[in-house]
């Protein structure tokens, strides 16, 4: 059926397809966690900071295990890796509905899940780029662009099926409903053109033979490798990037976390969960347009600038004032997260290359969960502290910026800026 399929279309296009799939489920779902942040904090009797924690270890647990199945990806394939993190996040997603305790709570929801979406986080960012290179953030920004429209329909329906069936009955409805999603994206997708027998001539002109039977894009940029994994990841550049997502990131999972409840200071809770889906609608109309463009002017410049737009926006939010000015600085922020969030895999492939593109995404992305277990939990820390969001969007945003800085300065090292 896929060889078929591949001989009517490029099947770039096709695995780009399951990588959007795989990326607005996990996306969708793990954004999704100030919507049950209030029944959660009320069923297991615990502190906001405590009810934070369990999306912090989740969100390290996203990393982490994208890191460490990095290897594994470039080894077995795509398609393994997608079904093991099929099987984590609907057994975790059940698990959870079961919790009794606040410990099963943080294996459940907090590791099983997380290691889950790990793997799909994995197979939806470090795939497309072994299929394309002429037109690579566009294809990215495409199969990233799943994680607008999983915010877009897994937050509000996340709301509407915890006021029918409860916090319970919502997460095993969405473990069935999720497994069965992403079972259809592991039986299209295919762990390399090879396999499907795929023509990538007109992705890598000039490619040599020896590397299209192999499955391996040539490198591209004019950028040559530092060297191995090893060489690269002790390199500067690398470890500015590493630094520099950290700081970039941490803006996102104080939003995504604290939207809601900021919105209750402001006497519209409806708000923040609205203010999720702007994000996810503009992150994903972002992602799209976006990596087209920067196919042509730059793609690690574009990753500079829309980062920094995520800043500046987490510095206006405690001045949004309403619902309204809560929606604007979400559509604000949605646009520069859709910016970045289309190129992360070009922009390790374009500074680093390819070549090993698994294993180094794997390991930057454990940026994401050092930020994820710390940014949330402290912002909760600030705002019990100062009784106010105020000084903890102001020193985020600013942190944000920073994290922009690193990547510039990563970028102007490898010669690409």
């Amino acid at each position: 059926m896929r060889s078929r399929l591949a001989k009517r279309v490029y099947y770039g296009w096709v695995v780009a397809a399951c990588c959007f799939v795989s990326s607005g489920i996990m996306f969708g779902m793990t954004y999704s966690f100030s919507v049950f942040f209030d029944a959660l904090l009320g069923a297991f009797d615990a502190s906001p900071a405590r009810i934070s924690l369990v999306f912090g270890v989740q969100t390290f647990a996203i990393y982490a295990g994208a890191a460490l199945l990095g290897g594994a990806l470039d080894r077995f394939g795509p398609r393994r890796i997608l079904l093991l993190g099929t099987l984590l996040l609907g057994g975790g997603l059940y698990g959870t509905g079961l919790s009794a305790s606040y410990p099963v709570l943080v294996a459940t929801y907090g590791l099983v899940t997380g290691v889950g979406m790990g793997c799909l986080y994995l197979v939806a960012y470090a795939v497309v780029p072994h299929w394309f290179r002429r037109r690579r953030g566009t294809a990215t920004g495409f199969a990233s662009a799943g994680l607008g429209v999983g915010m877009l329909l897994i937050a509000p329906g996340s709301a509407e099926l915890i006021a029918r069936y409860g916090w319970r009955g919502a997460f095993r409805t969405l473990a069935v409903v999720l497994t069965a999603l992403l079972l259809l994206a592991v039986l299209f997708l295919a762990d390399s053109p090879g396999s499907v027998g795929a023509d990538r001539s007109h992705e890598f002109p000039g490619e040599s033979a020896s590397a299209e039977r192999a499955g391996r894009p040539a490198l591209d940029g004019g950028v040559e490798p530092i060297g191995g994994v090893r060489e690269t990841v002790r390199s500067l550049p690398f470890a500015l990037v590493v630094l520099g997502w950290t700081l970039i990131y941490a803006p996102l999972f104080v939003l995504v976390n604290h939207a809601v409840p900021f919105a209750g200071d402001l006497g519209a809770r409806w708000a923040g969960v609205l203010a999720l889906s702007v994000i996810g609608f503009t992150t994903s109309a972002a992602r799209l347009g976006i990596g087209f463009g920067a196919d042509r002017v730059g793609r690690v410049r574009v990753f500079v600038v829309s980062s920094s737009l995520m800043g500046v926006s987490l510095l206006a939010l405690p001045f949004a004032g309403g619902p309204v000015g809560l929606l604007a600085v979400a559509t604000c922020f949605g646009i520069g997260y859709g910016g970045n969030g289309a190129l992360l895999s070009p922009l390790v492939a374009d500074l680093f290359g390819a070549e090993q593109l698994g294993a180094l995404y794997g390991i930057v992305s454990l940026a994401f969960g050092v930020a994820g277990l710390f940014a949330s939990p402290l912002a909760s820390v600030g705002y019990e502290t100062f009784g106010s969001y105020l000084p903890v969007f102001l020193v985020v945003g600013a942190v944000g910026l920073a994290g922009a800085a690193c990547i510039e300065g990563a970028g102007r090292l490898r010669g690409v800026l």
